[in-house]
C-alpha cells in the first residue's frame, strides 16, 4: 500500500460520510414534505436549501478529484493525518448543516438556509484557501494552482460563495447558487 492509498482511504471515508449526511438530510426533508402533504400541513422546501446541497455535493467532488493531484507527494506523517482530519471534519460539518435535523420545525426551508448559509459557505471558502495554501507550498503542485485558468475559476468560485454569504434576496440567492453549480458542471464536463 502506498502512502497516498493509506491517507486517501481515510480522506475518502470522511468525505463519503459527508456525502451520506447530505443525502440523509435531503431524504429527511422529502419525508417531511410527504408527511405534510398527507396531514395537510404547510411546508415548503423551496429552492435555496436543495441548491445549497447540490453545490456542496459538487464542491465535495472537486476536493475528491483534486486529492488525486496530490498522489505523488503524499507521505504518511502525523502532520498529514492531522491536516486530513481537520480538512475532512470541517467538510463534514458544512455538509451536516445544509439540511436541518428536524425539517418539521420549519414551514419554509428557506428560513433554515438563511440561518446556515454563512457558516456553510464560510467553511467552504476556508477549505478553498487551505487547499490553495497546500498546493502553493509544494513545488510540484504550485504550477497547477498558479495556472491563470485555475486562478480565474477559483476567483469566480470564491466571489460567488462570498456573495451567497452576504446577499439577503432569495431570488438573487437562487441565481448565485445556480451559477455556483453551473461553474462546477462546466469544469466537470470540459
Amino acid at each position: 500500500m502506498t502512502d497516498f492509498e493509506f491517507i486517501f482511504v481515510f480522506y475518502a471515508l470522511l468525505l463519503g460520510l459527508s456525502l451520506a449526511e447530505l443525502l440523509s438530510g435531503f431524504g429527511r426533508t422529502l419525508e417531511n414534505e410527504f408527511e405534510t402533504e398527507a396531514e395537510e400541513r404547510s411546508f415548503t422546501i423551496g429552492w435555496l436549501t436543495p441548491l445549497l446541497g447540490l453545490f456542496v455535493v459538487l464542491d465535495l467532488l472537486s476536493f475528491w478529484v483534486v486529492a488525486w493531484n496530490f498522489r505523488e507527494i503524499v507521505e504518511v506523517s502525523p502532520r498529514m493525518l492531522l491536516g486530513v482530519t481537520a480538512f475532512t471534519s470541517a467538510y463534514y460539518l458544512a455538509a451536516r448543516l445544509v439540511f436541518p435535523t428536524n425539517p418539521d420545525r420549519f414551514q419554509d426551508l428557506d428560513t433554515h438556509f438563511f440561518r446556515v448559509r454563512r457558516t456553510v459557505m464560510g467553511i467552504l471558502v476556508t477549505l478553498v484557501f487551505a487547499q490553495w495554501a497546500f498546493m502553493i507550498s509544494d513545488p510540484e503542485l504550485a504550477p497547477l494552482a498558479m495556472n491563470p485558468v485555475a486562478i480565474g475559476f477559483t476567483a469566480i468560485l470564491v466571489t460567488l460563495m462570498c456573495a451567497v454569504m452576504i446577499v439577503r434576496n432569495s431570488r438573487i440567492q437562487i441565481v448565485l447558487l445556480a451559477a455556483l453549480c453551473l461553474r462546477y458542471l462546466v469544469i466537470y464536463l470540459l
